[in-house]
């Protein structure tokens, strides 16, 4: 007894190809010939009867519609209806489909930092030592909330999750160094020193946003230079880098390189004399971006200017 379904399967098939100009039915099923006859018809070869006829067992009658289903789906995915995936038997569909790993509210509490970050700027930038002194601890009880986050997001032993979690135990890791030095800075009262160790402290959590897919945006603009071809330099206000180079606190635009015309604040400068500042570009989505910039690339910005918004930030009584 033949079985209806895969009858129907393959005719279904069979007009599909038709339609195709026949090209994905030679691909996918290559044992299916056609012969002549001398009216012109075209009669299908002793190789289909073999799909025609009653399966023998359970286990061929699952591998023709295995068969069947990839054929479908490959014949279906080929431009003429939506992408195969939809079509797939469930045996074939469900294959190989891994599951997410569950995390919970960790990505939440990983970028509530971001908030703290905002915090420590506007305190230490004020100078208001005795608030400053404070956020290490807070700081050091996240230590469980980036370990988890980073073995439950990556977990498997591919070599890319023990890659990336590689990569996330180094930047949790250069995080915190740069934490120690804030707070022996903090203690010394050296702002210059504090003004670096929060850079680098910005620095290294972003990069963890970054690497943990912790971003809550994707900008796939690689370069934004392309966008000022036509427009001449001096459509961007700001003050000559070589005559007046930018310092920490300064809001700044920057006026080369791919974030070519962004803005920001100056967060930190190195004493290294390779002329790098980090910069805090502003607010998009939520986050605010760091950039490591030669000072050459970054200009004052000129006339009235809104105070960076960390300063907006009511202080918790």
């Amino acid at each position: 007894m033949r079985d209806p379904i895969l009858l129907s399967t393959f005719s279904i098939v069979l007009f599909l190809c038709t339609i195709n100009n026949s090209s994905a039915f030679q691909t996918v099923l290559p044992g299916i010939t056609t012969a002549t006859t001398n009216s012109g018809e075209r009669a299908l070869s002793s190789d289909l009867s073999l799909w025609m006829t009653s399966a023998s067992s359970e286990d061929e009658l699952k591998s023709r519609r295995t068969f069947l289903g990839v054929a479908t789906a490959s014949v279906l995915g080929s431009g003429f209806m939506e992408p195969a995936n939809a079509f797939q038997f469930p045996e074939i569909a469900g294959k190989d489909k891994k599951s997410k790993p569950r995390l919970g509210g960790l990505p939440s509490k990983i970028r509530g930092v971001v908030g703290i970050m905002d915090e420590l700027q506007r305190d230490l930038m004020q100078e208001r030592w005795d608030l400053v002194e404070k956020y290490p601890g807070q700081f050091r009880s996240y230590v469980p909330v980036f370990t988890t986050y980073t073995d439950s997001a990556f977990p498997s032993d591919e070599p890319t999750d023990q890659g990336l979690r590689v990569a996330l135990r180094y930047e949790v890791g250069r995080f915190f160094a740069s934490l120690e030095r804030l707070r022996q800075a903090t203690t010394r009262r050296s702002l210059n020193e504090a003004y670096t160790a929060y850079a680098d402290m910005s620095l290294h959590f972003d990069r963890y946003l970054r690497v943990g897919g912790l971003y809550t945006y994707y900008d796939s603009l690689i370069s934004t230079e392309p966008l000022f071809t036509n427009i001449p330099d001096n459509a961007l206000i700001f003050s000559d880098p070589k005559k007046d180079p930018p310092e920490v606190r300064d809001l700044v635009v920057v006026t080369k390189g791919p974030d070519k015309g962004k803005i920001g604040i100056v967060i930190g400068i190195y004493p290294d004399g390779k002329g790098n500042c980090v910069v805090k570009l502003d607010r998009y989505k939520g986050l605010r971006e760091i950039r490591v910039l030669p000072l050459l690339w970054v200009g004052k910005r000129l006339g009235e200017q809104d105070p960076d918004d960390v300063f907006l930030i009511p202080r918790k009584s």
